[in-house]
């Protein structure tokens, strides 16, 4: 690949990292009843992006941006705002800490995706 090519594809990756980072870091809290459907559904959502950007890229460097991008959008969406909004509360005393679960959750994955060994091509034998 060469490296503009290289360099489109890590902004590519990026860019929709940082959405999904965006969509998890707003729907993780969603609970129907005491399911926690948002943070699955988050997980979930941001793990198959980036097993399928691991399997279309032959490099793990856009693996890294795409988990750069979701984790900078949950940092930034993290903090409270400038009208003084939360996006993910501090959970209260005795409830499950969704927003430290998401956080935890969404790091695991990126490493995980991005440090898991390239799987070879299957081969036909020769005849």
């Amino acid at each position: 690949m060469t490296w503009p090519a290289r360099i489109v594809t890590w902004i590519l990756a990026l860019a929709s990292g940082a959405v999904f980072g965006v969509a998890g870091t707003i729907t993780h809290a969603y609970r129907a009843g005491s399911i926690p459907v948002g943070l699955a559904l988050s997980c979930v959502g941001c793990a198959a992006l980036l097993v399928a950007v691991r399997l279309l890229i032959e490099e793990r460097g856009a693996v890294w941006w795409c988990g750069l991008g979701m984790i900078g959008a949950m940092a930034l969406f993290s903090g409270r705002g400038p009208g003084g909004s939360v996006v993910v509360p501090q959970a209260a005393e005795g409830e499950f800490p969704f927003g430290i679960a998401w956080m935890g959750l969404l790091t695991l994955i990126v490493v995980a995706v991005a440090a898991w060994p390239r799987i070879p091509a299957l081969r036909m034998p020769a005849e």
